[in-house]
């Protein structure tokens, strides 16, 4: 990869501000750790298509990025270009209708921003979103849900580019979404936006609720420490985070990062921990899990770059 040619063809289709240089990813996930990745761009919607066929043209790997809430980021960096919907690519818009009411949202919308946008309006059904820490594009293509509900509830349809640069629209259905899942990943499809449909709800229940979910989280999760939250997708028939404990795991520790001692499905940066502590006391869970109980567990967490 030509530094210096990426840099001048960038710069042809986005502005100076849109284009950063050896960004440090530590300041972009909820780990709070990783390296230096090479190009870290800031996109506006209409400027993905084109980006994309430039990245390809130039040879340059590529990641789309939300807000960094599942996702591990090697020490050693990316070599490549992180493109991150949010800053520039987060607009809502709401309206209500009689007994419904639709969020257009940009995929870099906050989660929680729309979630408290549907409240705002007396539209039920987001309150399960509000503490989730991530954007609405990384909502869909992981299904994200908590408290037994899902994106596929709610989601009307999302606006999805394809690998030739073409955009759809594309139903739950059509996006295969389930636990933890969508085919987006898989045919490397990339999500722009999404169409929700709530119903109107009593505001004073919808209230009742999300202080309820909030509640659960700070007494359960360890928020007090970064984190990506869950590090492992429910196994069938299990749950991740009983068979960490009935393993023994909980509290133990590799570098700066710990098996949470509030909640083992989480695991922290407890103490100024590297990727690779993280990245180390995953692999140490998943081998005792699967020696203990012959159970597999599936990471939810993304993993960027180069690991030991």
């Amino acid at each position: 990869m030509d530094i210096e040619q990426v840099r001048v063809e960038l710069l042809s289709l986005l502005e100076i501000d849109q284009v950063r240089e050896n960004e440090d990813m530590s300041f972009h996930t909820t780990f709070r750790t990783g390296g230096y990745a090479d190009f870290f761009l800031l996109p506006e919607v209409w400027q993905i298509p084109p980006l994309i066929s430039m990245l390809k043209k130039l040879h340059v790997p590529y990641y789309f990025k939300g807000n960094g809430s599942n996702l591990l980021v090697s020490d050693k960096g990316y070599r490549g270009a992180i493109i991150e919907l949010g800053q520039r690519a987060g607009e809502i818009e709401a309206m209500v209708a009689g007994r419904y009411g639709t969020i257009r949202a940009q995929a870099g919308a906050k989660l929680a921003s729309v979630a408290a946008k549907a409240a705002s309006l007396g539209l039920k059904g987001m309150e399960f979103a509000s503490g989730i820490p991530g954007t609405i594009g990384g909502a869909v293509v992981m299904n994200a849900g908590a408290y037994e509900s899902e994106m596929k509830d709610i989601l009307d349809y999302a606006l999805i580019m394809d690998h030739l640069g073409k955009v759809n629209m594309m139903n739950p259905n059509q996006l295969k979404l389930s636990y933890r899942h969508s085919i987006v990943p898989d045919l490397n499809y990339v999500v722009l936006g999404a169409k929700i449909t709530l119903e109107v709800g009593n505001p004073d229940e919808i209230k009742r609720r999300t202080d309820e979910f909030k509640k659960l989280r700070f007494q359960k999760q360890p928020l007090e420490y970064p984190s990506a939250g869950s590090t492992f997708k429910r196994p069938q028939g299990y749950y991740a985070a009983k068979l960490i404990e009935d393993a023994n795991l909980k509290g133990l520790s590799y570098g700066g990062a710990q098996v949470s001692t509030k909640h083992a499905g989480f695991i922290i940066n407890k103490d100024e921990a590297t990727s690779q502590d993280i990245y180390n006391l995953i692999k140490v869970v998943y081998q005792k899990v699967y020696n203990d109980f012959g159970v597999k567990l599936e990471p939810e967490v993304k993993f960027l770059g180069d690991f030991n």
